[in-house]
C-alpha cells in the first residue's frame, strides 16, 4: 500500500532522489565479503574496528589504556599523558600471570584466564589487583610484584571487592558474606546462607533483569569502609529450571531457580552489617509485603549516613526512592515515580555537595533530569523536550554545570551536552553527527570521546570541557575495508497513518539499478526501547548486512515505535500486548518500502534474535507479508519467559490472560505463512530452548513445514567462534535459497 500522508510522500521523493547518490557513494573496492572474512576464527580479516580501549582516568592528567593480547604476546595496561599521548607502563600483565602460574597446580593457560587485560579488580588507589584462581583469592601488589594468598577455605569465592580504604576484601561463598584482610584473616558476616538463600549475591533473574547481565555482586561498601549493605534473596519458593547438556556420555544437568511469568519471585531484603561482624540490621520493608516488592537498586549516601535503595511493586507500576537508617532499619521514602504504564529503573541519585540530588525520570514520557532537595522536594526539572537525556556524566559544582549525553540533535545518535543546574544554557559540546561515548576526568576539565557513525569505525579524541578538540588519539583506519564493494547506508523516515515518525535504514546493493526488482531482508529486534537504527558503527554485523547487499538483496531496518528510543511514551504502545503494535508498524514500514518500483514485494524476509526472534515468529504467524523468516533464541509464549521482564510489559498472567494467549506464536502455529528457520542454543539459560520446542511441536501438529537448527553447548548467544561461523553460513544460505536473488554466488572461501 502506498503511503498516504504528505510527510511520507516527501520522504519517499527524497529517497528516490538519493538513488544515484547511493551508487556514487559506494566505495571503490570490488571484493565481496565472505563468511570466512567475517566469522571464521582462523581466516577472518581484521575488519570490525575497535578504537583504543580506555579503562579509566587515573587523575586529571593521565588515563589508563588496555593494550590487548596479540596471539602469544601478552598485553599490558599503560598510563597515558592526556595532553602529549606519551605512555608509560602501569601494570605488566605478563608478570602478574607469571606470578599466578607459580601457584602449585596452576599452569600458564589458567593464569592467562585468571588475569584478563580488561575486567581486573583494583583497589581504589589502583595499587593492587585481586586475582581469583582455583577457588581462592590472591592480592597482587603492583609496586612490589608480590602475590599474597588471601583465602584457603573450602568452597569458591565470588564477587570480590576491595573496601574503599583498600584494607579489606569482601566476597561471597556458599550464600554467605565474608571479609578478609591483607594477612588472610577471614571474618564471616552472615551465617544463614545456602544455595537457596543468598546473602550479597544475586540469583539468575535479578542479575539478568535488574542489576545487569553477568553482575552477581549484591553488596556495597559504605564510604568509610566500616559497613556493608547487602541484598538477601530467598529462593525457597522459586521454581527450578533444568537444562540438559547432551555432549557427555551421561547428560549433565544444570538446575537453577528461574521464575517464569506468574511464578513466585525471590523474596528480597536489604541488610547492613559491620565489617567487624555483629548483628545484621534489616531495613523495614513490612509495608511492601503485599505487593511482592522488588529491590531494584542499593547504594550509600556519600556521607554514609543512609542506605539509598529503590523498591518497586511486582508489576513495576511504581518505584519508591528510599533512605534507610543503617543503625535502626527505619525507612523514609523521598519520592514515588509513576507513569501511564510501567516504571523503568533509571539509575541512582547523583548527590551534590549541598545534599541535594539529580534524578532521572520518565514521568512525562521522556527521560529527563530533575533536581531535588535532600528531603525529596522537587526544585526544578533541569532538562526538557521531545528527546532523551540518557547518561549523566557528572556535575561541576564550581561552575554549576551538568554534563550529560542525550538525543536532542538526533534520535539515532548520541551527543554530549552541558546545561546549568538551573536548567538554562543548554549547549551541545560534540560536533560530528553520529554516536559519542565520553569519559570525563575528575575535575571535568577534559573528556575522552569515542565517536563513530554508520560508515566510520570508532575513533578516539581528547577534548576540553567546552568541546574544543585537543588531539586525535586513534583514527582507527581499517585499510582492508577499502578492498570491498560497500554501499553507504541511507537513513529515511516513515510516517505512519497516525503520525508517528519511524526511523529506518536502507542498504542497497553496490551496483544498485532502480530498473530492477530486489528482494528485501529486514533485520529487527522490536523490543521496548531498543532501537536498531543507529548512526553508529556496528562492526561485523553491519558488514554481514553489506555482504547480503553485495549478493543482490536490499537490507531494511525499521524501528517500530515501541522500539524507537523516542521516549517512554512511544514504548508504552506495546503495554499488555507485545507483538501487536510492533507488527502493525513493521507492516506500515513495508508499505512505504514496497511503494518503490525496485522492491519485489513477493520476496521479503525478516530476521531477529531473542525479542527479535519472537517478533519473527509472531510476524510469520500473524501476517502474510513475509516470504521467509529466521527466528533465533525466540520467546514463543510469554508465559515461558522470566517474571521480571515479562510482567513489566504484560502484567501478571492472571491480570492479562487474554493478552498472553493472543500474543503467543505457538498458539497461532496453524497460521504460519512463509519459510521459517528456527535457531536455538540447547542450554540457553535465558530464553529456554523449551520455547522453540513447543513452537516446533505445534507447527508439526498443524502440518506446517519449517527448518530447525539446535546448537549444543550454546546459551542465548552462539559464542563459540566455530559454531558462530556455522550458524552464519547456514543463515546466509537460507536467505539466498528462500529469497532467490539474482546473484547466488556462495559467500565462502
Amino acid at each position: 500500500m502506498a503511503p498516504t500522508t504528505l510527510t511520507s510522500r516527501i520522504v519517499c521523493a527524497l529517497a528516490l532522489l538519493a538513488l544515484t547518490a547511493s551508487q556514487a557513494a559506494a566505495q571503490a573496492g570490488s571484493q565481496r565479503f565472505t563468511i570466512d572474512d567475517l566469522y571464521d576464527p582462523a581466516k577472518r580479516a581484521a575488519l570490525a574496528g575497535t578504537a583504543t580501549t580506555v579503562v579509566a582516568w587515573l587523575d586529571d592528567r593521565t588515563y589508563l589504556v588496555a593494550k590487548p593480547d596479540e596471539g602469544d604476546v601478552p598485553g599490558a595496561l599503560l598510563r597515558v599523558d592526556a595532553q602529549t599521548g606519551r605512555s608509560t607502563p602501569f601494570l605488566d600483565v605478563a608478570k602478574v600471570r607469571e606470578a599466578v602460574a607459580g601457584i602449585p597446580g596452576i599452569g600458564a593457560d589458567e593464569a592467562r584466564r585468571a588475569v584478563p587485560i580488561r575486567g581486573l579488580v583494583f583497589d581504589t588507589g589502583r595499587t593492587a589487583v585481586l586475582v581469583a584462581v582455583a577457588g581462592d583469592l590472591y592480592r597482587y601488589t603492583i609496586a612490589t610484584g608480590d602475590l599474597t594468598r588471601l583465602t584457603s577455605s573450602p568452597g569458591e569465592e565470588h564477587d570480590p571487592a576491595f573496601s574503599p580504604d583498600g584494607r579489606l576484601v569482601a566476597f561471597t561463598r556458599e550464600g554467605n558474606l565474608f571479609v578478609v584482610d591483607g594477612a588472610g584473616r577471614e571474618r564471616q558476616l552472615t551465617t544463614d546462607g545456602h544455595a537457596r538463600l543468598l546473602n550479597g549475591r544475586l540469583d539468575w533473574v535479578y542479575q539478568e533483569e535488574i542489576y545487569g547481565r553477568g553482575r552477581y555482586r549484591a553488596f556495597w561498601w559504605s564510604p568509610d569502609s566500616e559497613r556493608l549493605a547487602f541484598l538477601q534473596l530467598d529462593l525457597a519458593r522459586v521454581p527450578d529450571m533444568t537444562l540438559i547438556d547432551d555432549l557427555s556420555t551421561r547428560p549433565a544437568l544444570e538446575v537453577f531457580g528461574y521464575p517464569k511469568a506468574g511464578d513466585p519471585n525471590p523474596v528480597a531484603r536489604v541488610g547492613v552489617v559491620g565489617a567487624a561482624g555483629g548483628a545484621v540490621t534489616w531495613m523495614d520493608l513490612a509495608r511492601y509485603t503485599p505487593v511482592e516488592p522488588l529491590v531494584v537498586s542499593v547504594d550509600w549516601k556519600p556521607d554514609g549516613a543512609s542506605v539509598v535503595f529503590q523498591v518497586q511493586d511486582r508489576e513495576q507500576t511504581w518505584l519508591d526512592l528510599n533512605l534507610g537508617d543503617p543503625r535502626t532499619g527505619s525507612v523514609r521514602t523521598l519520592l514515588r515515580e509513576t507513569t501511564k504504564a510501567w516504571v523503568s529503573v533509571n539509575g541512582d541519585p547523583e548527590w551534590l555537595d549541598d545534599g541535594t540530588f539529580l534524578w532521572f525520570s520518565e514521568r512525562n514520557g521522556w527521560q529527563h533530569l530533575y533536581h531535588y532537595k535532600a528531603d525529596g522536594t522537587l526544585v526544578r526539572q533541569v532538562t526538557d523536550g521531545k528527546w532523551e537525556a540518557r547518561t549523566l556524566h557528572g556535575v561541576d559544582e564550581t561552575s554549576g554545570s551538568v554534563y550529560f549525553s542525550g538525543t536532542e540533535r538526533s534520535h539515532i545518535g548520541s551527543d554530549l551536552y552541558r546545561v546549568g543546574l538551573d536548567g538554562t544554557g543548554l549547549r551541545r559540546l560534540t560536533e560530528r553527527a553520529g554516536t559519542h561515548s565520553v569519559r570525563f576526568n575528575p575535575s571535568y576539565s577534559l573528556f575522552l570521546d569515542t565517536w563513530s557513525d554508520v560508515t566510520t569505525p570508532p575513533q578516539l579524541r581528547l577534548h576540553a570541557a567546552d568541546g574544543r578538540e585537543v588531539r586525535l588519539i586513534d583514527e582507527n583506519r581499517i585499510e582492508a575495508l577499502t578492498r570491498y564493494a560497500m554501499s553507504t547506508p541511507e537513513f529515511v523516515q516513515v510516517t505512519t497513518r497516525d503520525g508517528f515518525v519511524m526511523e529506518a535504514m536502507l542498504i542497497k546493493p553496490p551496483d544498485f539499478d532502480p530498473s530492477k526488482k530486489y528482494p528485501v531482508y529486514q533485520h529487527t529486534y522490536a523490543g521496548p526501547h531498543a532501537p536498531q537504527v543507529r548512526n553508529a558503527w556496528t562492526g561485523v554485523n553491519g558488514l554481514y548486512n553489506q555482504m547480503l547487499a553485495q549478493h543482490g538483496i536490499v537490507v531494511w531496518v525499521c524501528d517500530n515505535r515501541s522500539a524507537s528510543g523516542k521516549g517512554a511514551e512511544s514504548a508504552w504502545a506495546a503495554y499488555k500486548r507485545l507483538g501487536e503494535t510492533e507488527l502493525a508498524d513493521i507492516e506500515e514500514g513495508l508499505d512505504w518500502l514496497t511503494s518503490h518500483p525496485w522492491v519485489d514485494a513477493s520476496r521479503i524476509g525478516i530476521n531477529g534474535w531473542s525479542y527479535g526472534g519472537f517478533m519473527v515468529s509472531y510476524a510469520l504467524t500473524h501476517s502474510t507479508r513475509f516470504r521467509m523468516g529466521i527466528a533465533g533464541g525466540s520467546v514463543t509464549d510469554w508465559r515461558l519467559y522470566d517474571s521480571i521482564y515479562t510482567e513489566r510489559y504484560m502484567r501478571l498472567p492472571q491480570n492479562n490472560a487474554e493478552g498472553y494467549a493472543r500474543t503467543a506464536p505457538s498458539k497461532a502455529a496453524k497460521n504460519l505463512h512463509g519459510d521459517l528457520l528456527l535457531v536455538h542454543g540447547a542450554i540457553d539459560d535465558n530464553v529456554h530452548a523449551q520455547n522453540t520446542m513447543q513452537f516446533a511441536y505445534e507447527l508439526q501438529r498443524a502440518g506446517k513445514p519449517f527448518e530447525l537448527m539446535i546448537y549444543p553447548k550454546s546459551r542465548h548467544g552462539v559464542t563459540d567462534p566455530r559454531l558462530a561461523r556455522h550458524m552464519r553460513q547456514m543463515m546466509f544460505d537460507f536467505v539466498l535459497r528462500t529469497l532467490a536473488p539474482e546473484a547466488r554466488t556462495p559467500a565462502t572461501n
